[in-house]
């Protein structure tokens, strides 16, 4: 039988470990990584095979290939079923995106590769070639994600983005972080998919504000705490993070993911 001084040293021993926050990074490849936007609605009954195609992308291309990610709008939510994972923001970046591509019409399902809208995605051969020729390109960004926690409620996530030279002159370079869920399931009762139980992954729960990069340097850092809500499943969830060209519109580099804290 251990002594009671035996005891409290193990204690003591323990108090450091169990209090030590747990940390997991990643960085991105020398190539761009391929983004892949879809804009969708639970509201728009055209909207689920969109959303089945997505959640099966992570199983054809790999991490360093295709960053996938699922914006849900919030224009379809008049018309009886409020889409709880829809954000104005996402409408909003919709319309951006829309607009640097010359058009003034934006819709679900609709999907961009690069902040370029890609109308072909249905076709895999199409879908394929279109990620190739983005992955063929060095990448002008690099990305460093890094997550922390200590066991609360809260994951502390920090980006550091770095421009290639060749990618400082005359351009507007910002970086954006996002959450995003997987495994989301919606019994919708209203609205043109009254009665059906939609799936969704790659949900993006949070994205934030945009992270200029220096003009001089071509880098930036952000570090921020996100409190995760309690319908948040920290099992399911994933970090990416982006570098875009908002003047030209593309997309320089991108990297993800999954929770490993």
């Amino acid at each position: 039988m251990s002594s009671p001084a035996t005891v409290l040293l193990l204690a003591s021993l323990a108090m450091p470990l169990a209090a030590e926050a747990v940390t997991c990074s990643c960085q991105s490849p020398a190539h761009t990584v391929a983004l892949l936007e879809l804009y969708t609605s639970e509201g728009c009954n055209s909207c689920p095979p969109a959303d089945r195609w997505l959640r099966e992308l992570p199983q054809k291309f790999g991490a360093e290939q295709l960053v996938a990610l699922s914006l849900h709008v919030d224009y379809w939510d008049y018309i009886g079923w409020k889409d709880r994972f829809a954000q104005a923001r996402f409408t909003e970046r919709q319309r951006q995106l829309s607009r640097l591509g010359g058009g003034s019409t934006i819709y679900t399902p609709e999907v961009f590769a690069g902040m370029k809208e890609f109308r072909s995605w249905r076709n895999q051969a199409e879908l394929e070639q279109r990620i190739r020729n983005i992955n063929d390109q060095p990448a002008a960004a690099q990305i460093k994600l890094q997550m922390s926690s200590s066991g609360s409620d809260a994951v502390e996530v920090q980006a550091n983005f770095a421009l290639a030279p060749t990618a400082l002159a005359g351009q507007q370079n910002e970086g954006i972080i996002v959450l995003y869920e997987n495994k989301l399931i919606s019994d919708v009762k209203a609205g043109e998919n009254h009665g059906v139980s939609l799936q969704h992954d790659r949900v993006v729960r949070f994205w934030s504000a945009p992270v200029a990069l220096d003009a001089q340097s071509g880098r930036a850092t952000w570090r921020q705490s996100i409190n995760l809500p309690a319908d948040w499943k920290r099992a399911n969830l994933g970090v990416a993070a982006l570098v875009q060209d908002v003047r030209q519109g593309k997309v320089l580099q991108a990297v993800a993911m999954p929770m490993c804290i």
